[in-house]
């Protein structure tokens, strides 16, 4: 099998899944041009979080909690995730390959923007974050402060 073969199969693979998660989520755009990550991740919010999705993509934050608080949802398949602006809560999940995915941090952004205080344009341009990092800063969160579970 050639490059251009295999290319071309995984290319038709990628989409074959993306109209999948189209027809599921419609209201979602999933386009492979940077987008789909964060909007699978954003599904995975909506789905087994207390978070109402925003119809209109916003800057700083993706939806909220039934009472009313703001939540940015973030995703990655590397090992640090990024913020830009601080957000009232900030959800962090890691995705893997085999379609799993795991709670990195949970919790209001400001935790973060005070542990990474010392970096320049925090607040201003899109910084990263390691998730070793943001793990330890999400265990001391308290539960009142986390976006809440839904029952599965």
């Amino acid at each position: 099998m050639n490059h251009r073969t295999s290319i071309t199969e995984a290319l038709a693979l990628i989409f074959e899944g993306i109209a999948k998660l189209k027809v599921q989520f419609p209201e979602k755009a999933f386009t492979i041009d940077g987008r789909l990550v964060g909007d699978i991740g954003e599904v995975i919010a909506a789905l087994e979080y207390d978070v109402k999705l925003y119809e209109v993509q916003t800057p700083a934050h993706d939806g909220e909690t039934s009472d009313g608080r703001k939540v940015q949802v973030k995703v990655t398949f590397k090992d640090k995730l990024t913020m830009t602006a601080v957000p009232e809560l900030y959800l962090g999940l890691k995705l893997t390959e085999d379609g799993g995915h795991r709670e990195v941090y949970n919790g209001p952004g400001q935790l973060i923007a005070d542990r990474f205080a010392h970096r320049s344009g925090l607040g201003e341009k899109q910084l990263s974050f390691p998730i070793s990092v943001l793990e330890d800063l999400s265990e001391n969160v308290p539960n009142y402060q986390r976006v809440q579970r839904r029952a599965l």
